[in-house]
């Protein structure tokens, strides 16, 4: 049996929903999400939500920005239906050592170019908003108002149930197990249960599941898969609604948890070249005694306030890593093929933003926003050797930008 949509999705976590609703927001409803379990089931469930727009690539503190509209006003967005996705504006500060003070500054600045609405602050203000930590190693602090953190898999649903409202169909339980081809171009996709949908436009926003998706059609999408940890510790005392702290100095990132943990995260990530392969569908789903130890120490260290912590659970998920740790947003290879992949954890912020520039590509072939020029996020920049990085680099920071 075959039958036919405008576009066809394959993928159903927070980038693939905000495609659907956003090309149903520009009046493209006949489109398919294929996603083979339920929507949000995969690695959007394993975010840690933090939002900020806080990132060297203008571009990409832009698509943060439009994120941060929607997390704001999300039924002005995504419908009366909505109710709560799940964001909290608890405020983002980010802390930096000497040698970074520079390369803040001029990155807050450019970040207020593009629209962010974000200002230094200094230790006295930051003492009041984090009580419990130690921030004598820091030599500067950026500070956002609007930022905090949020739930991608509420807000995955949002998306989801606003395209559907618009008339999307989203098939769940239903893998897509490979593209449609005819010569050089994508006419579909073949769905396990031996169906097919043609379309004539395939997006993949398959996420860790990507790059092997597409290699049998010569398509390679430079992604790494990489586990990551997340500790969950209870503080030992009411921290109340403090900001989501980005600490560049021990490298590492908290927030609170509604139900008043902290969630821990570790910011010291390898390079491309270095990255310890994990399997997408057979990884450990909790934190290493090991990284149980790095959190002991970083949050020991960071925040002495916290005299009686412990450490109440943990989970772990996989991003999908590109080699500049930028996403893919981009026509592929192929006529008909459209690629949203490689958001290398950072993908939830800038989910809403992913949506409409997809939505761009398959109905214009170009963005709608100066601020986010498509060709930042071409596939083609990797073999051309031009990678996406920011200007104003973190020493020593990991692939925080």
């Amino acid at each position: 049996m075959t039958e036919t949509a405008d576009v066809v999705i394959v993928g159903g976590g927070i980038e693939g929903s905000a495609a659907a609703w956003a090309l149903s927001a520009r009046g493209v409803t006949d489109v398919v999400v294929a996603e083979r379990n339920t929507v949000g089931s995969g690695m959007t469930g394993k975010s840690s939500g933090i939002v900020r727009c806080h990132y060297g690539v203008s571009s990409l503190a832009a698509m943060a920005a439009v994120g941060l509209e929607v997390f704001e006003q999300p039924q002005a967005f995504l419908g009366e239906q909505v109710t709560d996705i799940g964001f909290r504006q608890t405020g983002y500060v980010v802390g930096v050592g000497e040698p970074n003070v520079d390369s803040l500054r001029k990155s807050l600045a450019a970040q207020r170019a593009v629209g962010v609405q974000t200002e230094e602050i200094d230790h006295a203000d930051v003492a009041k908003l984090w009580p419990f930590a130690d921030l004598t190693p820091f030599a500067a602090f950026g500070w956002e108002a609007r930022g905090g953190y949020g739930d991608a898999y509420q807000t995955a649903q949002a998306f989801s149930a606003s395209a559907r409202a618009a008339g999307v169909r989203v098939r769940q339980g239903c893998a897509a197990t490979g593209l449609r081809v005819d010569g050089d171009r994508v006419t579909g996709v073949r769905l396990a249960d031996g169906t097919e949908i043609s379309a004539g436009t395939v997006v993949v926003a398959n996420g860790v599941w990507t790059r092997p998706f597409l290699a049998p059609y010569g398509v390679d999408v430079p992604i790494r898969v990489i586990r990551e940890q997340i500790v969950m510790i209870d503080p030992g005392v009411d921290a109340g609604p403090v900001p989501v702290f980005s600490d560049l100095v021990s490298l590492q990132y908290v927030r609170a948890e509604v139900g008043g943990d902290i969630l821990f995260g570790n910011s010291d990530l390898p390079g491309y070249d270095s990255i310890e392969p994990a399997d997408p569908d057979d990884y450990l789903n909790r934190a290493t005694d090991d990284f149980v130890d790095v959190t002991v120490d970083k949050v020991g260290t960071r925040f002495p306030g916290f005299a009686d912590a412990a450490i109440s659970g943990s989970y772990a998920g996989c991003y999908d890593v590109t080699p500049d740790w930028n996403p893919v947003i981009s026509q592929g290879p192929m006529d008909g093929l459209v690629i949203a992949a490689g958001f290398s954890g950072h993908g939830f912020k800038i989910a809403p933003a992913v949506g409409r520039l997809v939505a761009d590509i398959v109905v214009d072939g170009h963005s709608s926003d100066p601020r986010i020029p498509a060709s930042d996020f071409r596939l083609s920049r990797f073999a051309e050797g031009d990678p996406l990085k920011t200007p104003y680099p973190y020493v020593g920071a990991g692939q925080m930008r």
